[in-house]
């Protein structure tokens, strides 16, 4: 049987057919592989935030169990750990929905994760510099 001839996934290629996930890949054509491998670098990019977040949790957990930091500390890094499994899991659905839009030839969907993280971001920053003047009163 001639190359040409042979149907999909004969050749050890999957087929559209065969590819996972079916939600995303069984609708559509094939869009310019450019802008697939653009989408699956973004969704590496939020998925390597989100692995930050969880590795500066458990590091701020490590550095406040030595040297007997304020509970204050550890709130911190466990919402930093449990922001960055949501991240991660927020790009996988991110991907989904951009690699549909490409494959369907509409516009790509509004970003999710991106506000949520900086509204995230500045009540942290708020919240920790309203903690750092508390414990400054405290100390005059």
């Amino acid at each position: 049987m001639s190359e040409s001839s042979a149907g999909p996934g004969s050749s050890g290629e999957p087929g559209d057919d065969e590819r996972r996930p079916r939600a995303v890949y069984g609708v559509g054509s094939d869009p310019d592989v450019r802008f697939s491998l653009a989408n699956e670098r973004t969704a590496l990019a939020w998925v390597r935030t989100g692995l930050s977040l969880v590795a500066g949790g458990v590091a701020l957990t490590t550095l406040a169990s030595f040297a007997d930091l304020p509970w204050v500390i550890d709130v911190i890094a466990l919402v930093a750990c449990l922001a960055g499994g949501a991240l991660a899991l927020s790009a996988l659905f991110s991907w989904r929905r951009a690699e549909r839009a490409l494959r369907l030839d509409l516009p790509l969907p509004a970003p999710v994760a991106l506000p949520w993280l900086v509204i995230g971001v500045v009540v942290l920053a708020l919240v920790l510099a309203g903690y750092a003047v508390f414990e400054l009163a405290g100390d005059l």
